[in-house]
């Protein structure tokens, strides 16, 4: 009972990352979604998702931007604000460092959207929850009555 209110909790605080990724996030604020303290957070976080609440933050503003370089004409600049960098300099750096490329090296290979432009987000995001351990908990894809 205790670990299914924990889940419920981060999977709130990892929509909250998903929807306000674009704005100043710091782990006390993201630990206060999920209503526990940020070393447990943290750490939940990390063993539920598989990566750090900051990884998966920087996850998100990476894929935003990836996707607004491609179907964009905006400067990388307006981008790098846009999703939630404050610094050309950490934004181009960062996205290198991740990306094998710079931004507008990227621009200038991939443009165009691709086919997971054409999905929509709220389907992506939907199938891109990972699913509970078979425990008995409540799944979507659970026989009807099981839950």
């Amino acid at each position: 009972m205790a670990q299914a209110l924990l889940e419920r909790h981060l999977l709130r605080a990892r929509d909250l990352i998903d929807g306000h990724y674009a704005q100043p996030l710091d782990l006390r604020s993201m630990a206060d979604a999920a209503h526990v303290s940020p070393r447990h957070f943290s750490r939940s976080f990390s063993r539920t998702f598989g990566e750090t609440p900051y990884q998966y933050l920087l996850s998100r503003r990476l894929e935003r931007a990836r996707h607004l370089l491609r179907t964009t004409s905006r400067s990388v600049a307006e981008i790098c604000l846009d999703v939630g960098f404050t610094s050309v300099g950490s934004f181009t750096t960062t996205f290198s460092r991740h990306v094998g490329v710079s931004p507008t090296t990227f621009r200038q290979a991939y443009r165009g959207p691709s086919d997971a432009d054409r999905v929509p987000l709220c389907f992506a995001m939907a199938w891109s929850r990972r699913a509970r351990p078979p425990d008995g908990t409540f799944r979507e894809d659970s026989p009807p009555g099981a839950d």
